[in-house]
């Protein structure tokens, strides 16, 4: 009976999923058709454990559809298992409003894990999602109570093995011994544009054998074997990540484009009629049988008894272990201590050092204060100063280290921070030289649009960089990172500016921020106290040195060029003020008075000073102002010829201000 059940469901899947695409001509139904078994083993044969009453059951176990334009594969499947997605949501598919987006989005619909859409991303999300849950059980369960076991799923295609973050990921996680994490691979032997063996030719076994993973290939129309497969690798503990490749046609059930390119997107739609008939479903659209919706419904009925049995013993854990349940509860929550700014010490007065040896020394004393916080390098450590000492290193035999080895793979890392960000439970933070930010764009900019709290640290960020020369002095870089939206980008000019820095990142809680540090030294700026400087920082800008009589010239600057504003000020003399502006996107959200208290409206001579392209300064500039910046390509010479050759120096500032006085 549960066979016949299931490859009805399966069957109906594949209808839903060609009445949703032919109803709005758009969408992708190879995945969706091609995959209909596997939903059916996932969902309705005991592959996932899920409660849909408790969506966010910190136990669940996760599912990501890294071939996130098979959207409505996971939107099917959530709705018949009973998560809170109507059919009418099924029906308004890529319409405007609807919970059912071209691409899924995290937050938009509920059982959404991961909002994917650029290809091999939820595979780094997942291995994020995988480490999150493996740290998770190291830190929490004890010898009496196991409140974390889950296990992380993604589902995947040729196009996302193609993608070098994809790669990049599955390196790590066989590295690290993630043998919660199951790949299923929809082998369909298909891509966009043509058959696969046009790109690549590949043996899928071997590749991920000689990553550390176990691997087998099955049918993957076949739903006792894939459900097979699936408890199989669950129930091995040995080391390794798993990986199921299942064979599959693309596009079954519409015969006129299966098993070809042609069967990858909504080509297939215009033979909807002829493939629902062909697979013996009514005329009725959008139909799902009543013994299908019983079925699931007692899977979910099934569901909230293990979701008792677990909450039951959360709660004698939690009674057991008072201090760990509420450290658990203010991760989850989100939370940092509203003192966090206090609890970093001050440094000394006359301190120079690089904004990057300074964030060494904040990031420890926010660990101390934000236990959740862990912390990752591109093989960086030594260079990125972002190491937590005495927090150990993750590993396959220490899952509990905080300081996370992510070797040179940038996309990954970006990745990878995002999925342990969309599990909620730890604050994700990686580091890198700010020219490869370029690397870890595109999970930037996935995690700007998913909301999630990542902390990047990107350090060496100006032509101050020197010897190296101009592929490794990101000029154009700050303002490329500016322009995505919800990002907060944040350079800050000393010690304590960077305190204010990264207390204001970890305070985050509804987006990623940027850390923009020096490698360079730059002098302590002390003409106001420690905490105005960190709570200006909170606010994005602030007066740095206030005029002595008439305004008549602001000089904003932001990071290692705040000296030389600073600087030119000094020469000019009266009339002069100098604004710090470490974010602008901090600095907007303020109110309107704020903003007019420190760049008023009727001061239209104002300069801008960056060591880098002026791009991004105009709104503050305006018609009359003028920039210090560089629109150009760095040098290759020391760090302080660099600059002065480019004009990075206050000599220079004031000689441009005198134009404007």
């Amino acid at each position: 009976m549960q066979k016949e059940i299931l490859a009805q469901a399966a069957t109906q899947a594949r209808g839903l999923a060609i009445d949703a695409v032919h109803a709005c001509n758009s969408g992708h139904l190879g995945l969706p058709l091609g995959c209909a078994e596997i939903g059916a083993a996932l969902y309705g044969n005991g592959g996932l454990r899920y409660n849909p009453a408790e969506p966010k059951w910190l136990n669940r176990d996760r599912f990501v559809l890294s071939g996130g334009h098979g959207s409505m594969f996971l939107y099917t499947w959530l709705h018949l298992s009973g998560y809170e997605l109507k059919l009418e949501e099924l029906k308004n598919f890529r319409q405007l409003g609807s919970e059912t987006p071209g691409h899924p989005e995290y937050g938009d619909t509920v059982g959404v894990e991961a909002t994917t859409g650029p290809l091999g991303q939820g595979i780094g999300n997942a291995v994020g999602y995988a480490l999150s849950g493996k740290r998770a059980a190291a830190k929490f369960n004890t010898a009496e109570h196991s409140i974390f076991d889950q296990h992380v799923f993604a589902l995947h295609g040729d196009g996302c093995l193609q993608e070098g973050v994809a790669k990049e990921a599955i390196a790590f996680a066989g590295h690290n011994g993630l043998d919660n994490l199951i790949l299923i691979y929809d082998s369909n032997d298909v891509t966009l544009d043509a058959m696969a063996v046009q790109t690549q030719s590949e043996n899928a076994e071997g590749y991920f054998a000689s990553q550390g993973w176990d691997a087998v290939t099955i049918d993957g129309h076949d739903i006792a074997a894939v459900t097979e497969a699936i408890l199989a690798a669950k129930a091995n503990d040995n080391g390794k990540p798993k990986v199921i490749i299942a064979k599959t046609e693309i596009a079954r059930g519409i015969p006129q484009v299966a098993g070809t390119s042609g069967g990858h997107g909504e080509g297939g739609a215009k033979f909807a009629d002829e493939a629902r008939e062909g697979l013996g479903l009514p005329k009725e659209h959008f139909y799902v049988s009543d013994e299908v919706r019983a079925f699931f419904a007692e899977k979910a009925e099934a569901s909230k008894l293990a979701y008792s049995e677990w909450e039951a013993t959360f709660k004698a854990w939690s009674a057991a272990n008072p201090e760990l349940a509420a450290e658990l509860d203010v991760a989850v929550k989100g939370e940092v201590p509203a003192d966090l700014l206090s609890q970093i010490p001050e440094f000394d007065a006359g301190t120079k050092a690089a904004t990057r040896a300074s964030g060494g020394t904040v990031i420890n004393a926010v660990a101390k204060a934000v236990p959740q916080l862990i912390t990752g390098s591109a093989d960086l450590y030594g260079s990125t100063k972002n190491y937590i000492k005495d927090g150990g290193d993750f590993s396959a035999k220490e899952p509990a280290g905080r300081n996370i080895w992510f070797g040179i793979r940038e996309h990954a890392m970006g990745a990878i921070c995002n999925g342990i960000a969309y599990d909620g439970i730890f604050r994700a933070s990686g580091a890198t030289f700010l020219v490869f930010a370029d690397y870890v764009r595109p999970s930037i900019r996935l995690a700007s649009l998913a909301k999630l709290p990542v902390t990047y640290i990107f350090t060496h960020d100006s032509v101050g960089v020197g010897e190296d020369g101009p592929t490794h002095q990101p000029v154009e870089t700050v303002s490329g990172l500016r322009v995505i939206p919800n990002l907060d980008v944040i350079r800050p000019a000393d010690a304590e500016e960077t305190a204010g820095a990264f207390a204001a990142a970890i305070s985050r809680t509804d987006g990623p921020t940027a850390l923009i540090l020096t490698r360079q030294n730059v002098p302590a700026q002390d003409s106001l106290s420690v905490s105005e400087r960190r709570e200006g920082v909170l606010k994005g800008g602030y007066i740095a040195k206030k005029e002595s009589g008439e305004l008549k010239l602001i000089l904003m600057a932001t990071g290692s060029e705040l000296q030389h504003a600073m600087g030119a000020a000094e020469q000019l003399g009266d009339g002069v003020r100098v604004v710090s502006l470490p974010c602008f996107e901090r600095f907007e959200r303020q109110s309107a008075d704020y903003i007019e208290s420190v760049l008023p409206v009727s001061c239209a001579a104002r300069i801008a000073v960056e060591a880098g392209v002026s791009s991004t300064w105009g709104k503050y500039v305006g018609l009359a102002g003028k920039t210090v910046c560089i629109d150009r390509f760095g040098i290759s010479a020391p760090g302080d010829t660099v600059m002065a050759e480019l004009g990075m120096t206050a000599d220079n500032v004031a000689a441009v201000a005198k134009t404007l006085l």
